[in-house]
């Protein structure tokens, strides 16, 4: 057996064991599926060449003693911390979801370049960083449930605020009025947001795990920034027709869309370096929660 460090957990990534069943619990990091497999069997397999060396000293230590040994991935240890960075970063994505939709309902005018662009742009690409992270470190299928939660979560905030317009309000109450018109476009912007956030957020996700499957985990940077290459011009040309077809021009629009794909991209190259940080912190955070 050959443990090549570069690669640990590119593939797989052990979760746990079942007591009394001697079956070990592993996630397949490119989808995210879960699988139970014997213990003799993960020996004799291609898995244990993929997992950390602290993963391999926990199987070999349940396999010679029947599974009685105790180890630091029983099934009822559920890694806290690894699942409350899984909990902060959901958070995050729903906290800049919710944020670049309220922002999208002003637009700003830059006189030095001509244009005319909702000040979202500038935070909507660190959403694509925090999926990037949760596809990295938890796979494909766990990334797809944090977009669900973001969008069904900020769905759910306008639809309480919209139902907020219609209860009395206090005469001569001078933010009454102020409300409601956030509210209303608020809630048009959402239309546009949600279906170019799905559309995006599962491209880029979805190349991210696809392009760390072929270069066998390696060259983060590439799957990075062209997983969110892809998905910021199909974000950008979504939102804005979506959102501005009707109202403005539409040679106005494509110069939006220009626009926000060329500031995206920026965000794009930046994204890479802070992909690097976090993975790394990650493992050395979650790493000496399991040692100790």
């Amino acid at each position: 057996m050959v443990i090549n460090n570069e690669v640990e957990n590119s593939k797989y990534k052990l979760l746990g064991f079942e007591k009394n069943k001697n079956l070990v619990i592993i996630m397949v990091i490119s989808t995210g599926k879960i699988i139970k497999i014997k213990i003799g069997e993960v020996l004799k397999s291609e898995i244990i060449d993929n997992l950390s060396k602290l993963e391999i000293k926990d199987i070999y230590r349940k396999y010679y003693s029947g599974g009685t040994a105790p180890t630091t991935y029983e099934m009822h240890d559920r890694h806290e911390r690894s699942w409350m960075i899984y909990v902060t970063l959901n958070v995050l994505l729903l906290s800049l979801y919710i944020s670049t939709n309220i922002a999208a309902t002003k637009l700003i005018y830059l006189q030095w370049f001509d244009l005319v662009i909702p000040p979202a742009v500038f935070l909507y690409p660190l959403t694509f960083l925090v999926v990037d992270l949760l596809n990295e470190t938890y796979g494909l299928r766990l990334a797809r449930r944090a977009l669900l939660f973001a969008f069904s979560s900020n769905a759910l905030i306008v639809l309480l605020m919209n139902a907020v317009i219609y209860l009395p309000g206090l005469p001569g109450w001078k933010l009454d009025v102020p409300y409601t018109e956030i509210v209303t476009h608020v809630s048009s912007v959402l239309v546009a947001s949600s279906v170019s956030f799905l559309f995006s957020e599962y491209v880029n996700s979805y190349l991210l795990c696809k392009i760390k499957e072929l270069t066998n985990s390696r060259f983060l940077f590439l799957r990075v920034f062209f997983s969110t290459f892809f998905a910021v011009i199909i974000d950008s040309i979504l939102f804005c027709f979506i959102a501005f077809y009707g109202t403005m021009q539409n040679s106005d629009i494509l110069n939006m869309v220009y626009a926000q794909i060329a500031i995206k991209m920026c965000f794009a190259v930046f994204n890479v370096f802070p992909a690097y940080g976090a993975r790394s912190l990650f493992k050395r955070y979650v790493g000496a929660a399991q040692v100790a």
